[in-house]
């Protein structure tokens, strides 16, 4: 393990439920699923242990021998997730006592015992304290330490889990999807989803760029498909997501997904424009 841990530390902020959103799409996750060592790591779960403990629950429901390790910058943070960890394997919370779960203090560099190689790392609300010419270089180092076919899932929520967004990257540090994820009782409009953009986007959503343009289009739909609200807001959602494939927009997946609130495209469909070349 590196004797000082790559990364800057966050501000630790964690609730119960932030993460369930991504919690599934890694469960669904063909890295996952089909890892030879299903390993995963939650880089940066925060002050409290409690989202690796929720992941790691979720994951064993589809392959038991499914670990989790959680790494921190912090040794406080760390001290403070295996207390809890002490308190699970006493019996003393709502989650299983022989859950497979580890806490060590790690950055980017991901250091993980035995030379192990992680099917997924996923670091939520990690990078958004550091500057966009940060994030390929913090891809790079992270997805260096996966398995062959491994996923890093790199992204952001809000307090409560209701909106996220994340983008999927390849061992080879390739971006190669663009998700977003939406609690759809009592949404608005889709686009509010800006204000949680991976920090690869979210200086991005401006006239010009194409995540601005995937946002105004599918806030575009949302209204059009407003006479479904009677039937509900999946209903909207998903007719919302079939309008804007129909509309030429290369969306991902189909109605299992879009009935969860989740639309994904290519990378390639909202990465930002290049700069523009000097006269």
């Amino acid at each position: 393990m590196a004797s000082s841990p790559l990364g800057r530390p966050t501000r630790g902020t964690t609730g119960t439920n932030r993460l369930r959103r991504n919690d599934r799409w890694i469960a669904a996750s063909a890295a996952f699923r089909r890892a030879a060592d299903p390993l995963v790591v939650d880089l940066g779960y925060g002050a409290s242990g409690v989202t690796a403990f929720e992941l790691a629950s979720r994951l064993t429901r589809i392959r038991p021998d499914a670990e989790v390790l959680g790494l921190e910058l912090d040794p406080q943070r760390v001290a403070q997730a295996r207390a809890q960890l002490e308190e699970l394997r006493a019996g003393r919370t709502s989650f299983d006592p022989d859950l497979r779960v580890a806490f060590d203090r790690g950055g980017f560099e991901v250091p993980v015992a035995s030379g192990r190689r992680p099917a997924v790392i996923r670091a939520m609300n990690v990078l958004r304290q550091y500057d966009e010419a940060d994030v390929a270089e913090a891809w790079r180092t992270v997805a260096s330490r996966l398995a062959p076919g491994g996923l890093f899932v790199e992204g952001t929520c809000d307090e409560i889990g209701r909106i996220a967004t994340w983008v999927d990257v390849t061992a080879d540090a390739e971006p190669v999807r663009f998700t977003l994820s939406l609690r759809l009782t009592d949404l608005a409009r889709p686009g509010i989803i800006a204000e949680r953009l991976p920090k690869a986007l979210i200086h991005r959503n401006v006239p010009g760029e194409r995540v601005h343009d995937l946002l105004r289009d599918l806030d575009r739909e949302w209204e059009r498909a407003a006479p479904l609200s009677t039937f509900g807001a999946t209903q909207r959602f998903v007719a919302a997501a079939s309008a804007l494939k129909a509309a030429g927009w290369p969306v991902l997946g189909g109605r299992s997904r879009w009935r969860l609130g989740e639309l994904t495209v290519p990378w390639a469909a909202v990465a930002p424009a290049p700069p523009s070349s000097a006269r």
